[in-house]
């Protein structure tokens, strides 16, 4: 083997670190041994000085009068003997010298000997045959040699590839990368790698090379030429190629619960890499998020919801997203849908050319394009056939191939499942605003103490629905309550828990609960809430976390023009002044409803007419670009200065602080308040006795004279007489009677007794008990309301306009 060392007789080299020396006289007699020539015989000096040196001659060696034929020459290859026996191959060296008396003596070198030379035209044949593509390269970047494997790929023979450039051989991208390469690696003077895909010619299919250039040194080190050598990596590269789309695929389609945004996701991700141009088409019942029935046999038709293309525009869409295509039966998409199965096409199937036939626009976007090659993929999940995608190929030379149809596949596969995410997502995110809604006041009532205006965003994430509300209740006495509250956690849940703590406020509202009892009685109802599900839930799937809510309550009067609040761990509400001087009402903040043993405290303060009250749940003031501290300061410079319409407002608050996707629900109601004038309350005190009844029906006639309201003389004062004898005869004093002239006409007689009226059915001949029941019958509304110091009764009447 060329550049092997020779072995000894029993297959042990000679260790090419070991130098041995001896000295031989002029009698052949061994004078000198060195400890290397100890290591290569295995004699010790003890053993070899005084022996003959012919007796360290392997057999066949010459012998000339004692000396060995080597003395004689200046260097040979000899074989020595070893102690054990064994041979050892040796180059010898002989130098003449003396010793100390003058006697002629010869140095003995025994060293390795040098490998044999390489065949050179044995090398040079191996090169010219070698399989793979190498071909080296001068100065010039001109090719000096080439392998067999280089001509095989480029077309040429090596005759004709000697002298040429790369450019005159590849395509120029290639050509571009690979003399770059060469470049750098004659003025660094390092190896360099790097990946070249193209053809190697122009009847050759795309390849994917590995291509390593590296430098070929002369003696003194300068690089005086370049290899270049090339490995087909184009299977490997292929393959990772698909994994790697295959990842993109589930990484960034499905990032939204939004079936139009998913499927063009799939577009986006497989155009340019897969195909050229991409179509998905989605069953209709799918954008309502409604499960999709199997088709009937004739045309189907299907909603274009995304297409891409790799150029600009997508010129080959015969519709637009968003429109509807019908495919007759016998295309590759209808038969797609209705089997579930993909298929493979070239342009030039039977299949093609008929859908080309039925559909002539689409054969003159075939022709113009030159589209070649069409993949229909079905979009499947969970059983269920959602719509297909189609793949074509036009600008890409190569036609699809069965491993590009097993990939398709597997992109449509799993883009399927994040499109049916997303319609689950929507029929359930439907299904819960239509929950939320409905027990959501679609419009504010009608009340004459505030002007209002309201907004509620539901929250953009996979979270779902939250439960955040508001409401505007009617009061009497020409009162109005503002609720809003928040329900802790997203879901049907919280909605459900919503629409209850709702309704609940609104019935602990018309008996006209002050403030803080209000809330006392809604954290008693969160308490129980809380209790019953605990209660339906399985030991062992324990998915209970309690109920949590807040609210704030607040109650205006615009005869008085003042504002009663509590909250139960609801942000405050806000303050604007006519002035514009903005701020934030200072309640003490109770406990969120749920926590229970915690007292609520009342608020109470007075309000200039036409200043804004500002009631909203977190979600407005919480958010990605601030925290809820600063979100309560924007918040606060964005109403000092208000738009003159709520409405405006409203969207101005909800444009300034809020993201375009909210992560929370939110609530908003503003309110303006209102004043009602002198001229629209009367008051008077009224003495226990029960002859002043008359005078008082009197003074109430008089002022609906002047209210030219005569069409409720008559009416009003029967209720008067029965309001006012009621509370003298069964109330304590001091009474007193008040009109208020609104959309109705508000009685409200007002005693020092707690001893709440009621209805009875009076017997025949009973002289009494049928007041309240004259006044239920000739009365729109009526009812009783609790004060700290008695209790006030209460009537409204419609008013007729002359």
């Amino acid at each position: 083997m060329h550049g092997a060392t020779p072995l000894d007789s029993t297959g042990v080299a000679p260790d090419p670190t070991v130098t041995a020396t001896a000295v031989v006289d002029a009698r052949g007699i061994v004078a000198g041994w060195s400890t290397g020539a100890e290591r290569l015989l295995g004699y010790s000096y003890q053993e070899a000085v005084g022996r003959p040196a012919t007796g360290l001659l392997g057999p066949g060696e010459d012998i000339e009068e004692g000396m060995p034929t080597v003395l004689a020459g200046q260097s040979r290859v000899v074989s020595l003997r070893h102690r054990d026996g064994r041979r050892v191959a040796v180059r010898l060296r002989a130098y003449p010298s003396c010793d100390s008396e003058g006697d002629a003596q010869h140095l003995v070198l025994a060293t390795a000997p040098e490998p044999p030379q390489p065949d050179a035209t044995t090398t040079d044949e191996a090169f010219a045959q070698c399989h793979l593509p190498v071909m080296v390269f001068d100065s010039g970047l001109r090719a000096l040699r080439a392998s067999a494997g280089a001509a095989r790929e480029l077309g040429f023979g090596e005759e004709q590839l000697r002298g040429r450039r790369i450019t005159e051989i590849l395509p120029p991208h290639a050509c571009r990368t690979v003399e770059d390469g060469m470049r750098r690696v004659f003025a660094a003077g390092e190896p360099e790698q790097f990946i070249v895909r193209g053809r190697a010619r122009p009847d050759a299919r795309e390849r994917v090379w590995s291509v390593a250039v590296s430098p070929i040194r002369t003696p003194s080190g300068q690089v005086r030429h370049v290899q270049l050598s090339a490995l087909d990596v184009a299977e490997q590269h292929l393959a990772r190629e698909r994994l790697a789309l295959l990842n993109d695929v589930s990484t960034h389609v499905g990032r939204t619960l939004d079936v139009t945004r998913t499927a063009q996701e799939m577009a986006d991700v497989t155009v340019g890499r897969l195909a050229d141009f991409v179509t998905v088409d989605l069953l209709d019942s799918v954008f309502r998020g409604v499960e999709p029935r199997p088709t009937a046999t004739g045309t189907v038709a299907l909603r274009r919801v995304a297409h891409q293309s790799v150029l600009p525009g997508a010129p080959e869409a015969v519709i637009r997203q968003g429109e509807v295509d019908h495919y007759p039966q016998s295309t590759p998409p209808a038969r797609c849908l209705a089997t579930g199965r993909p298929s493979l096409h070239r342009t030039i199937d039977d299949a093609i050319r008929n859908w080309q036939t039925a559909d002539p626009e689409r054969s003159g976007v075939v022709k113009s394009f030159g589209i070649h090659s069409v993949m229909v993929i079905p979009l499947r999940a969970r059983g269920i056939t959602l719509g297909v995608a189609v793949l074509v190929r036009h600008q890409h030379q190569d036609s699809f191939d069965e491993d590009d149809l097993l990939l398709a596949e597997e992109i449509g596969a799993r883009a399927a499942v994040a499109v049916d995410n997303a319609r689950r997502y929507t029929l359930e995110r439907a299904t819960a605003l239509t929950l939320q809604r409905s027990l959501l006041p679609r419009r504010i009532a009608d009340q004459d103490a505030v002007e209002a205006a309201f907004r509620y965003l539901p929250a953009r994430t996979r979270a779902g629905l939250g439960g955040d509300w508001f409401d505007v209740i009617p009061l009497s006495g020409a009162r109005v309550a503002l609720v809003v509250g928040d329900v802790v956690g997203h879901g049907l849940r919280a909605s459900a828990t919503m629409g209850r703590l709702r309704t609940a406020v609104r019935t602990l509202a018309d008996v006209d609960l002050p403030a803080d009892e209000l809330l006392v009685h809604l954290d008693d109802l969160v308490t129980h809430l809380t209790a019953e599900e605990d209660s339906t839930v399985e030991p062992e799937t324990d998915l209970s976390t309690g109920l949590i809510a807040t609210c704030l309550y607040l109650v205006y009067d615009p005869v008085t023009r003042r504002c009663t609040a509590a909250t139960a761990g609801h942000p405050p509400p806000a303050v604007v002044t006519p002035d514009g001087a903005a701020d934030y009402v200072d309640i003490p903040p109770g406990p969120p409803l749920g926590v229970g043993g915690l007292p609520f405290e009342t608020v109470e303060w007075e309000l200039s007419p036409g200043s804004l009250l500002t009631l909203y749940t977190d979600g407005l003031i919480e958010g990605p670009e601030h925290d809820p501290g600063n979100g309560l300061t924007l918040l606060l410079r964005s109403l000092e200065w208000p738009a003159p319409s709520l409405d405006t407002l409203c969207d101005d608050l909800i444009r300034t602080l809020l993201p375009t996707q909210p992560l929370d629900d939110v609530a908003l109601l503003v309110a303006r308040t209102r004043a009602f004038d002198t001229g629209q309350v009367a008051t008077w005190d009224v003495s226990s006795d029960p002859a002043a009844v008359a005078g008082t029906r009197a003074r109430v006639l008089e002022r609906l004279a002047e209210w030219r309201l005569h069409d409720l003389a008559f009416t009003v004062e029967l209720v008067v007489s029965e309001l006012v004898t009621n509370a003298i005869r069964y109330g304590q004093p001091p009474v007193q009677l008040r009109l208020i002239r609104d959309t109705s006409l508000i009685c409200e007689v007002s005693d020092g007794s707690s001893t709440a009226p009621h209805l009875r059915r009076a017997r025949t001949y009973d002289e009494g008990g049928r007041g309240l029941l004259l006044v239920a019958q000739l009365t729109q509304r009526w009812g009783t309301r609790h004060r700290a110091d008695g209790k006030t009764i209460w009537a409204e009447l419609d008013i007729t306009e002359e």
